[in-house]
């Protein structure tokens, strides 16, 4: 039986039974039942037809309760996996992959000031990768974060890194008010900035990108609102290959910006290139 039939026969039974019991006391019981005892069955019969009801109700929400703590057990299991992957692909994938381009760098190199340049790149890379792990195992034990960097410095350090390793131009034009994003949202901007830039690296074979940061106020309202944009001059991005399987970098990007009910876009530039823009303010 539902919970909405079961809702609905403990309202009307007992009016039910109540309107029963005194007609046929009043019509075939009164000369075997006298009054005082018709007055005192009455509650009587109510209270155990409606007792044998809430009996089922009560088992119905225990039961509905012990799915919901099992959605609750499942859905806490599925964030902490996704928690996991994001930490992967945001530290350990991408200081991999920056790696990698510094092997090809190392061969190409001609000269022995290159090599140790770029030796002196790959052993910085590699420890990166080992305090990320470090950092990951620290994130799983529930341990305390180290100090974060600033804002800007790590904006700069994101582009510094990319113009280093693949040669592309980048520059940064923040004008968002201090105090616009909170702790949490710079760390999460942070990210999808970091992110969109290793696919710019990736694929986008660009010369130049541009990180733009603005405030968004209409008519005084949403004075916290911003809108922040990655664009790059590259071969550009089709739609369709940005929701491909496969594609978590974007599905990471778009997971973060809805978790903190931003706006995110990735579309064409124009004349050509990709721009990713993330519209938001602070709540």
């Amino acid at each position: 039986m539902s919970y909405k039939w079961l809702k609905w026969l403990i309202l009307w039974i007992p009016t039910i039974t109540i309107g029963l019991w005194e007609y046929l006391r009043h019509t075939l019981l009164l000369p075997f039942i006298s009054m005082d005892l018709g007055n005192l069955l009455a509650p009587v019969f109510v209270f155990l037809i409606t007792l044998t009801l809430l009996r089922a109700l009560f088992a119905k929400l225990e039961h509905m309760q012990e799915l919901l703590q099992r959605e609750k057990i499942v859905k806490a299991a599925f964030e902490e996996r996704e928690q996991l992957a994001r930490e992967l692909h945001d530290g350990i994938s991408q200081s991999l992959f920056m790696l990698s381009v510094k092997l090809d760098k190392l061969e190409r190199a001609q000269t022995d000031t290159d090599m140790r340049q770029t030796t002196d790149q790959i052993r910085q890379t590699i420890r990166r990768v080992y305090d990320d792990v470090r950092q990951s195992i620290a994130n799983l034990n529930d341990a305390p974060l180290p100090a974060e960097m600033s804002w800007m410095q790590g904006i700069h350090h994101l582009t510094a890194e990319m113009e280093q390793t693949s040669g592309i131009r980048t520059k940064v034009e923040w004008r968002v008010r201090e105090g616009t994003l909170t702790h949490k949202q710079k760390v999460e901007l942070l990210a999808i900035i970091r992110e969109a830039l290793m696919n710019v690296q990736k694929h986008a074979q660009a010369k130049h990108v541009v990180i733009r940061g603005e405030n968004e106020s209409r008519h005084g309202e949403h004075r916290n609102a911003f809108r922040c944009s990655i664009q790059d001059d590259g071969v550009g991005a089709e739609e369709q290959k940005l929701h491909e399987k496969g594609k978590y970098g974007v599905k990471m990007m778009r997971d973060r910006a809805s978790a903190l009910g931003w706006t995110f876009m990735v579309q064409r530039a124009q004349p050509h290139g990709t721009v990713v823009e993330i519209r938001g303010r602070r709540d």
